[in-house]
């Protein structure tokens, strides 16, 4: 599974995933993506098979929603939020990594759905 973290969230924990070996870039780190709509973020993620890692569950949600309406399939949603990992706390982002990565290594299928991640 790959992914994209959208852009509230550090590219520290981009860094440290493909240090572990996984497929995850983030939209920070993008010039194409850094401050782009969410729609023009949803669309690179699909074209590149990425799931879309966001605090932004009402936004994506809906524009996962609106593919599926289309017949067209997603490569699934993964959301956080500030609350469980907060974005404002340095030592949150291992915790986000940790999570993170168990779940990169589930293999858990995520096209089309979403993935709501606990700490």
């Amino acid at each position: 599974m790959k992914l994209l973290l959208d852009e509230m969230l550090s590219r520290a924990i981009a860094e440290q995933l493909r240090k572990r070996g996984h497929d995850v870039v983030s939209a920070a780190e993008v010039p194409r993506l850094h401050t782009r709509p969410d729609p023009e973020v949803f669309a690179a993620a699909q074209s590149e098979g990425r799931a879309i890692v966001t605090e932004n569950a009402g936004d994506f949600r809906m524009l996962g929603a609106a593919a599926q309406l289309q017949g067209v399939s997603h490569a699934g949603l993964i959301i956080t939020s500030n609350r469980q990992f907060s974005r404002h706390d340095p030592r949150v982002i291992g915790r986000l990594v940790t999570a993170l990565d168990d779940l990169l290594q589930s293999n858990i299928p995520l096209n089309c759905t979403e993935h709501w991640l606990a700490p």
